[in-house]
């Protein structure tokens, strides 16, 4: 048996992310969630994979605002209860959608996507040469103003849980709804900082790359 291959990577020269792709406006209201689509729960989990080849035709907005529901949006309005947990329901973690046309945050007792900065930011979130080409990037970041009730200790731990839980709600709803995706950990944290215009307080701590599979899955 041969020796599996490890990757080995370089730091990407520095790079300025281009301007916005159409429109850019300042907030985009999204579909509320059809909890009927998509493929019950064990069939979703048999098809979660990983898929770094990418179609780069534009989600539509019903997509979209499944994909953010699912990945943290809010599932029990009179307690505020979301799809991810968290701990002592903090929150902490934050969703970036890079867009052609923006990055944008989004905010879950809205159920819509705020601009942030109007930059296409998608080939700032990764080394990876597919990044800049599907046409939706996720990037979680922590707010660490929300953790400081918490033991310092405790902070990276619970909030890098959190990260991954919406990266596994996000990977599920993927396979659920047709979709390829990808998390990726290998980023330059100041650079997406910059490119995501956040505060010193604000951490990117993983990023996904959601799109349509370059090839349609076979029937």
């Amino acid at each position: 048996m041969s020796q599996k291959q490890l990757l080995t990577y370089k730091p990407a020269p520095a790079t300025q992310p281009p301007k916005p792709q159409g429109e850019t406006p300042p907030v985009i209201e999204l579909p509320q969630p059809d909890l009927r689509s998509g493929v019950p729960l064990m069939a979703a989990l048999s098809l979660r994979a990983s898929t770094r080849e990418f179609a780069p035709t534009a989600l539509t907005p019903a997509l979209l605002g499944d994909l953010l529901w699912a990945a943290d949006g809010v599932n029990r309005p009179l307690t505020g209860g979301r799809t991810a947990p968290s701990a002592h329901a903090f929150n902490e973690v934050d969703i970036y959608a890079a867009l052609p046309n923006g990055v944008y945050r989004y905010e879950a007792t809205q159920h819509r996507l705020v601009l942030k900065h109007a930059v296409d930011a998608r080939n700032m979130t990764g080394y990876q040469d597919f990044v800049g080409a599907a046409p939706l990037d996720l990037v979680y970041v922590i707010r660490m103003s929300a953790l400081l009730s918490m033991p310092q200790s405790q902070r990276e731990t619970f909030a890098a849980v959190a990260a991954g839980a919406i990266a596994q709600n996000v990977s599920l709803y993927c396979a659920s709804a047709g979709l390829a995706t990808v998390v990726r950990g290998w980023i330059n944290h100041r650079l997406l900082s910059d490119a995501l215009s956040l505060n010193e307080d604000e951490l990117p701590i993983l990023a996904q790359t959601v799109g349509l599979p370059a090839t349609p899955p076979a029937r």
